[in-house]
């Protein structure tokens, strides 16, 4: 099979869900499975990529594998250090999958995985200059410059979303008190919304009628449905998730001056209702604001396979550059040993 046609596998491993799909050179995804995150062990997630895999290979012929996981890579891209939503602590992921899957396998923090995706084939190509911040279950991050994945000394650059921005504020996952990620997020869209409700809210009325009247019921797709179609409350618990974006936005612009912000995650399915105050906010916000270029604040082109597609395009590149090298070192063996047999003349 030539390289330029090889199809990778990419898997997308959530807090709640494990996505899996055949990915091919262009970013296209030819097969999708999905299975629910198990909520006992690392090795129950291990088993459950295990199985996706193999029942994708049993139909496509892969090259390798490409696994974006939400936590913290080490540099050397083995282990997962830390997951404020998953039970790995210091878990060696890609060898325990590389053995059970018998293909090259490549980790990647999933945040960094679905920018990389945006980067490559959504709303950040063309962008030498790129921030992606992905709002789900809580908040990810990455940076991209010329090219490049900037994963920071220890590998763990990118968790925007356990900046302090309130200092004492709401507990966290993380251990932290006042992370972005719990007034930005769909976590935080959804205990406000509950909150509500639970409180007995007048305003909250139709957002418990959707639910058949269980607070607990409430979702962050739910409150983006009611807001589309108008419901007062959601349009404004939005507004407020938006309003934290832009100001966190504007915290990560005066450290990183990026051309453009590119927002994916669950949340950004809101699309305007979230962008709109977030790009107030944010011009409110900036640091030297009237007197500096503004960064685009764009929603990701991908949805949610930008996780996937990614991982799998990194895997693909992976493979690329360790061919590479491989062909390198081959070459310089040779000239090595011409130069020898020269010597001996």
């Amino acid at each position: 099979m030539a390289f330029i046609q090889a199809l990778t596998i990419g898997v997308d491993i959530g807090g709640t869900k494990v996505a899996a799909g055949v990915v091919d050179p262009d970013g296209n995804v030819l097969e999708r499975l999905r299975r629910d995150t198990p909520s006992t062990s690392p090795q129950a997630t291990e088993d459950t990529i295990a199985d996706v895999v193999a029942e994708l290979r049993s139909r496509h012929e892969v090259t390798a594998v490409g696994i974006g996981a939400a936590g913290w890579i080490d540099v050397t891209g083995t282990s997962v250090l830390f997951s404020p939503h998953l039970a790995w602590r210091h878990e060696p992921l890609r060898d325990a999958v590389r053995r059970r899957v018998r293909l090259p396998v490549v980790i990647e923090n999933d945040a960094n995985a679905a920018a990389w995706a945006e980067w490559r084939f959504g709303a950040g190509q063309g962008e030498d200059h790129l921030v992606c911040v992905t709002l789900g279950t809580g908040i990810g991050g990455a940076v991209i410059i010329d090219g490049v994945m900037l994963r920071g000394k220890y590998g763990v650059a990118g968790e925007f979303g356990h900046m302090t921005i309130v200092p004492g504020g709401h507990r966290c996952e993380c251990g932290n008190r006042g992370c972005w990620e719990q007034y930005a997020s769909g976590n935080a869209l959804v205990r406000e919304a509950r909150e509500l409700a639970a409180s007995g809210s007048p305003v909250a009325q139709n957002l418990l009628d959707r639910v058949g009247g269980d607070p607990g019921r409430i979702t962050g797709p739910a409150v983006t449905e009611a807001a589309k179609d108008g419901d007062r409350l959601a349009v404004e618990l939005l507004e407020e998730v938006g309003r934290w974006l832009g100001v966190g936005l504007a915290n990560i612009a005066a450290a990183l001056d990026p051309g453009t912000f590119v927002v994916g995650g669950g949340v950004s399915d809101a699309g305007e209702l979230l962008l709109k105050p977030a790009r107030e906010a944010f011009r409110r916000t900036l640091t030297g604001r009237g007197f500096r270029p503004e960064a685009r604040i764009l929603r990701a082109a991908l949805g949610n396979e930008a996780g996937l597609v990614g991982a799998a395009d990194l895997a693909r590149e992976n493979l690329r550059l360790f061919r590479r090298r491989r062909r390198r070192k081959r070459a310089s063996e040779r000239l090595r040993a011409r130069v020898d047999q020269l010597a001996e003349l």
